[in-house]
């Protein structure tokens, strides 16, 4: 009992010491001292009266949705005596897998810029600045010059959850349960949970709530309602300081150049450029992608993360700390680009969601919702629920994670029609999970099991499942998780 409550004290004045430093606890300040020009606040309950103002005011509800924000991040409670690297990833082995992967991917970077004879990164020309700031709107029409011309594959002890397990996790998506992906299909009349269920999404949005929205979510969110109910899960706000900060980020894009400003510019022309649903944002990911790269916040996930920042040293000043370049890595953002218009709202929800879910699956690492655990819960559901279909695939040299992959690490974008994906994406959201991809990634296997069962070889499995535009997620899901018998 007496180490709860340490532990807890502990928690509190974390939070507490990271709050200090963020642009809220700025804001508080200055409301509490405006209060006390009121005349309701009495010197003798000062205290009292500025909680109740705060409550009044919807201040409180602004701090309770920062707590919040900060608890659903915060690392597992672990012994006082831990060391460092111990909070960021439990188990040595895992940690000697990322830090190998790590000098896997300099090695690479650092041969790259020898081999083209191009710094990590440079300022840029004035001219260049000039160029770059004129295109900064239509740059998907450029690019740099330099890019012109068990019995799975998972054999590691890890725990992961089977399907009663995930039954209780997952309770919301019961078959009892109204679902958004599924009842506000043309065969249900509206009145009977889709009518209903705006009207209290709408409540959730007045309330201002981050925990009733994020419980809300878990059935799904209502079109209309979805970009403001995502931002309040994340306690996204648009104040002028995160749209000064966005510019900033901008400023020193069009100021520097970075070698990963190449390796985004090719990677958007492989992937976005070439998608029927993301090409007319192409411009838009580039500016998110090329801020996110520069942005130093984004540092402060590696205080949970497994994985460390590759960084570099300006020319002539190696070693020296305070003259560090670090590279902030990229991920998913096309499937924000149809909820927010607004660039610099749009590039915070999406770094919040990378630095929140994203990242795990480009790290290395034990924790439930890393990509590790998340190939092994894939390979056990397959393996235990559907063994003659896993056997089959693996003696034809068809192992599915080779295929399931590609899906779970980019969390299904690109691959599903994007309101399906939006529908998956509410309950990540919902249940501050990534493992509803893996159950996903099982279901769709189950989904074309009878298909699956004929392919004799790898190259036919992958045609039976190159198509996922058509299906629905939230049937598969629940057919998978709560019509299997176990």
């Amino acid at each position: 009992m007496l180490q709860e409550e340490s532990d807890l004290s502990l928690i509190i004045a974390q939070i507490v010491q990271k709050l200090k430093g963020s642009n809220l606890y700025s804001q508080l300040e200055r409301q509490a001292w405006a209060s006390l020009q009121r005349p309701e606040i009495k010197l003798e309950s000062l205290k009292e009266d500025i909680k109740e103002f705060f409550k009044i005011s919807g201040w409180e509800k602004k701090l309770q949705n920062a707590v919040y924000g900060e608890l659903s991040v915060f690392p597992l409670p672990s012994h006082p005596a831990a060391p460092p690297e111990h909070l960021k990833e439990p188990l040595v082995y895992m940690r000697k897998a990322q830090g190998s992967w790590e000098k896997r991917i300099l090695k690479s970077l650092n041969s790259m810029c020898t081999e083209l004879s191009i710094p990590l990164a440079r300022k840029r020309p004035v001219g260049e600045q000039k160029e770059l700031l004129n295109k900064w709107n239509e740059m998907g029409t450029d690019e740099p010059g330099i890019f012109r011309t068990h019995l799975g594959l998972i054999q590691i002890p890890l725990k992961v959850k089977d399907i009663p397990e995930l039954k209780e996790c997952f309770v919301e998506l019961g078959l009892n349960t109204g679902q958004l992906g599924i009842d506000d299909s043309t065969q249900v009349p509206p009145e009977l949970f889709e009518n209903e269920h705006v009207r209290i999404g709408q409540k959730v949005l007045a309330e201002q709530d981050s925990a009733a929205a994020q419980q809300y979510i878990r059935q799904g969110s209502p079109t209309a309602l979805r970009a403001e109910l995502w931002a309040l899960i994340l306690n996204i706000s648009s104040e002028p300081e995160d749209v000064l900060y966005y510019e900033q980020l901008k400023t020193n894009v069009i100021q520097h150049d970075l070698l990963v400003d190449s390796l985004i510019y090719k990677d958007v022309k492989l992937t976005a450029s070439n998608d029927d649903y993301y090409f007319v944002f192409e411009d838009y990911l580039y500016q998110v992608l090329l801020c996110f790269s520069r942005d130093t916040s984004v540092l402060s996930h590696f205080a949970y993360n497994s994985a460390s920042p590759p960084k570099s040293y300006i020319r002539g000043k190696l070693g020296l700390e305070e003259y560090a370049v670090f590279y902030p890595p990229n991920g998913k953002i096309a499937p924000l680009c149809f909820l927010y218009h607004e660039p610099s709202k749009l590039y915070q929800i999406f770094r919040e969601m990378y630095v929140r879910f994203f990242f795990r699956l480009h790290s290395i690492s034990s924790h439930p919702s890393g990509i590790v655990s998340l190939c092994l819960l894939f390979e056990t559901l397959l393996q235990t629920y559907l063994p003659q279909l896993f056997y089959h695939l693996r003696e034809i040299g068809a192992q599915p994670l080779r295929i399931s992959f590609k899906w779970m690490v980019r969390a299904f974008s690109g691959y599903l029609a994007t309101d399906q994906l939006l529908l998956l994406w509410d309950r990540i959201l919902g249940y501050n999970s990534l493992e509803i991809l893996a159950v996903l990634a099982a279901a769709v296997f189950a989904f074309r099991a009878v298909n699956l069962m004929e392919v004799t070889s790898l190259a036919a499995a992958e045609a039976v499942l190159a198509d996922l535009s058509t299906l629905k997620v939230m049937p598969l899901l629940q057919i998978f998780l709560f019509a299997t018998v176990t």
